[in-house]
């Protein structure tokens, strides 16, 4: 879960670091807003309300906020050409119901674009918690788009008792495959576009999602940019505790911080527990340097150290070990613009079983 302003200003402290000597870094993107439930109270760490939802909805509206399809999106960091301020796209995972009675026709009363990551399985078992295909042609007339979660909503970093690496790139790349397959029979149209089940990924998923030809996108927190990897985009997770509207604020105004560099390039955790991430981050003269501050999940501050102010090199540690299967690092630093803040994440993934 990404971490609230409250939490980033009570721990900040004052780090010291230079200008660095590096080329004016672009300060736009776009941000991503990923949703799972609306208006079901039984599923809080997934669910948003629907008064919360509304006024997310409403000062997008007031704000004169862009809203673009992800394709658009996409296209926009391939064409290699800048963001218009206050561009935002709204993703929903799993294809819940609740999407369909409550979330729909509000999007569609604004015609307003959205996608939809469908778990093709869950679907074709007509499993009462999620839409039908003839819902979803319904929303396609309306602004929805749907796109590739996997067949099965798996854990798919992780490889099976006794299977080999070969072994679990076939199975895996054939899970992503029959999904594309029923969502292009079903809807007649399969974007080049996937969600990883969990948010999780790791180097080998990534290969198979490259050699796919599709943008990948995960639940860590941040602007997607130039800066971003197309294997690893990042989206703002929403839910209940994290989706009051001043926390909401503060992550449709974030800024993509301009990371050039990142060590290690897995997510995986090896055997440093807690692991160092290595950055290298440069100053588009409107950063806050001084400012910056990285937290690790449910720990607080994480320590910072700079190797080489010059050009803009520091690591980040957590103070102990991670215990979760799932962890971040998140970083910030603010904007000399009053109230918007630089925002990076980097996801820590504890597994024993998976492809490395």
């Amino acid at each position: 879960m990404p971490f609230v302003l409250v939490k980033i200003l009570a721990f900040i402290t004052i780090i010291v670091a230079p200008v660095i000597n590096s080329a004016v870094a672009s300060t736009d993107g776009a941000v991503i807003l990923m949703y799972h439930h609306f208006g079901e109270a039984r599923y809080p760490s997934t669910n948003v309300t629907l008064q919360q939802f509304d006024s997310h909805l409403d000062y997008l509206e007031k704000n004169n906020f862009q809203v673009w399809s992800l394709e658009k999106i996409i296209k926009q960091l391939n064409s290699q050409q800048p963001f218009p301020k206050k561009v935002v796209a709204i993703t929903i995972d799993d294809a819940y119901r609740s999407v369909y009675s409550n979330a729909y026709p509000r999007l569609k009363q604004r015609r307003w674009p959205f996608t939809v990551f469908v778990s093709s399985d869950t679907v074709d078992k007509k499993m009462p918690a999620f839409m039908s295909w003839d819902q979803m042609r319904e929303m396609q007339q309306h602004g929805a788009t749907f796109a590739n979660h996997s067949s099965y909503h798996d854990f798919l970093i992780e490889q099976k008792d006794n299977e080999t690496a070969s072994a679990w790139r076939q199975r895996v790349r054939r899970d992503l495959q029959h999904a594309q397959q029923r969502l292009q029979r079903e809807l007649g149209t399969a974007p080049a576009l996937f969600a990883y089940p969990y948010g999780e990924y790791n180097l080998p998923l990534q290969q198979i999602v490259k050699e796919l030809g599709w943008a990948a996108f995960g639940q860590q927190s941040g602007v997607v940019s130039r800066y971003s990897d197309r294997l690893a985009l990042p989206r703002y997770p929403m839910a209940e505790q994290f989706a009051a509207l001043a926390q909401f604020r503060t992550k449709v105004m974030s800024l993509p911080m301009p990371i050039i560099a990142s060590t290690p390039s897995t997510p995986l955790l090896g055997k440093k527990n807690p692991p160092m991430l290595q950055l290298t981050i440069a100053d588009n003269g409107d950063i806050r340097l001084d400012q910056l501050n990285c937290f690790a999940s449910n720990q607080g501050q994480a320590s910072v150290r700079w190797l080489d102010k010059a050009s803009g090199r520091f690591t980040v540690e957590a103070r102990r070990p991670f215990s979760s299967r799932r962890n971040r690092y998140n970083c910030t630093a603010p904007s000399k613009e009053t109230g918007r803040y630089y925002w990076y994440s980097q996801l820590w993934i504890q597994s024993e079983t998976a492809n490395n």
